[in-house]
């Protein structure tokens, strides 16, 4: 399958080397089930793969990664498993690297979403899509914040209600360049910065990045009660 626009490819990375430990399962929690017979990995991946446009999608592990092999869908060719790295942009960075020993080019889109946000829809992941192949901006998936937002010191007393009208929080997937993200995120890193996303590295390095409304429903699972109540 070869997905293009206008000769430049799709891609995607899904970094997965994390270990989890705060979630306290046993098991990185991309592998805890979501439902019988489906780890969380397995239903982040789904609607990546269940989208013609993608060319192929890199997921970096971790070394020592002992369960990968186990999942039924890590047979699909469309799926390179790499070795990650130690912080998330580390790992992304290995997985652009691998990307291009398939064949990507620095033209080639890039989607980078998170191995543990596994309620991402198809309507979200395709107005992603067409909006930043329109603008030719980098883009994100992101939410306007809705509820009153207090800043607050150190002892925790509000110094002051920021306004809301320009707020959005940030989801997965975030797509650009891959040569403009790999050059932006290694910058980062040269200077003893470690971004949380994509785009806060492509931000820094005055790349445009543009926000499209996501959804609520894709959180990603960071405590064990992001699991209850879903399927």
């Amino acid at each position: 399958m070869v997905s293009s626009t206008e000769g430049v490819a799709i891609w995607a990375v899904v970094p997965a080397a994390g270990a989890g430990q705060r979630f306290g399962a046993g098991r990185p929690k991309q592998y805890l089930s979501l439902r019988p017979g489906l780890c969380i990995l397995e239903a982040t991946l789904q609607p990546l793969l269940a989208d013609p446009r993608l060319h192929g999608i890199a997921v970096p592990l971790a070394p020592d990664d002992e369960y990968w092999d186990g999942l039924a869908l890590s047979r699909d060719r469309r799926l390179h498993a790499c070795e990650g790295g130690a912080e998330r942009a580390d790992s992304v960075l290995r997985g652009l690297a691998h990307l291009r020993s398939l064949g990507a080019a620095d033209e080639d889109w890039v989607l980078v979403h998170d191995a543990v946000r596994p309620w991402l829809t198809a309507g979200a992941l395709s107005r992603l899509l067409d909006a930043t192949l329109e603008s030719g901006d980098a883009g994100i998936l992101a939410l306007p914040v809705v509820d009153t937002v207090k800043r607050v010191d150190e002892a925790g007393r509000i110094v002051e209600t920021v306004p809301r009208e320009q707020i959005w929080l940030a989801q997965t997937p975030q797509m650009a360049r891959l040569g403009r993200l790999e050059q932006a995120l290694s910058q980062q890193l040269a200077q003893g910065h470690w971004p949380t996303d994509e785009a806060a590295a492509l931000e820094a390095a005055g790349e445009t990045v543009r926000v499209v409304l996501g959804e609520r429903g894709n959180i990603k699972i960071t405590h064990s009660e992001d699991l209850k109540g879903r399927d």
